[in-house]
């Protein structure tokens, strides 16, 4: 299903990706050497209950997963990249550490990640992974519009993801959302301009760019739900949920400080 939103609609998004965006950047902010990954989960039940949303993850069991998620945000560290099921792991420094989080407030969903080092400091090729990830982010926004097409947006992802020397996976990308949170189109993180549905205003996508450092092969943990390279090299990740308008695109899930 493919949903266009009204503006009025539309209005609701912008208040679901406001409060994606603050819960990562306050536990981005929260976390430190020692953090466990179930507190970074307790923090997220907690400040998405308080805001009167409802969690995308915790009853969420497509085909993929093993069962219900059964925690309220993703915490995938060094190796693992997706779906990352909530642990009993304490981080050390350097580790490093994707947030994944989705919830839905006023019956609109948003969906954002964002990758770090802990500590604030830790390896230049896993700074480099990340700031991979950001860039292609930055080129998929960049290349949103009404009347682009799918193919543009995978096309500016996957170049500079291919130029900064990352094999790329199109198992898992970006996907549109709304009123559920995975929805089509499917938005890869590599392709072909000019190709794919066509966008209009009042779609919503979730754009993900997300890399390996030396593989294009996920295995799956045990849990059923946490994805991980199949060598061991580190992982990154990050995401926007943006909403394209007559002007071009809109990113929904900025912090608001």
């Amino acid at each position: 299903m493919i949903e266009i939103l009204s503006p009025g609609r539309l209005a609701a998004a912008r208040t679901s990706g406001a409060l994606v965006a603050d819960i990562l950047h306050t536990i981005r902010d929260r976390t430190t050497v020692g953090t466990n990954l179930l507190d970074i989960d307790r923090w997220a039940k907690e400040m998405i209950l308080r805001a009167g949303a409802q969690s995308c993850y915790v009853d969420y069991a497509p085909s993929f997963g093993r069962g219900p998620f059964g925690h309220y945000i993703c915490t995938a560290v060094n190796d693992a990249v997706l779906h990352g099921r909530p642990r009993d792991q304490v981080l050390a420094a350097g580790d490093l550490l994707t947030l994944d989080l989705a919830v839905s407030q006023d019956g609109v969903a948003a969906d954002a990640a964002v990758s770090f080092l802990v500590g604030g400091t830790g390896d230049p090729r896993s700074a480099a992974l990340i700031s991979a990830t950001e860039r292609a982010l930055a080129a998929g926004v960049a290349a949103a519009g009404p009347d682009a097409r799918v193919g543009d947006l995978s096309h500016a992802i996957g170049t500079v993801l291919t130029e900064a020397g990352y094999p790329i996976n199109t198992e898992f990308g970006g996907h549109g959302i709304g009123s559920t949170m995975h929805q089509d189109p499917h938005v890869p993180n590599t392709g072909r301009p000019g190709r794919g549905y066509r966008l209009r205003p009042g779609l919503l996508l979730a754009l993900e760019p997300w890399v390996m450092a030396d593989t294009a092969t996920l295995a799956i943990d045990a849990d059923g739900w946490t994805l991980r390279s199949a060598t061991g090299c580190r992982t990154a990740h990050s995401e926007h949920t943006i909403a394209i308008t007559e002007d071009g695109a809109e990113i929904l899930t900025l912090p608001s400080r």
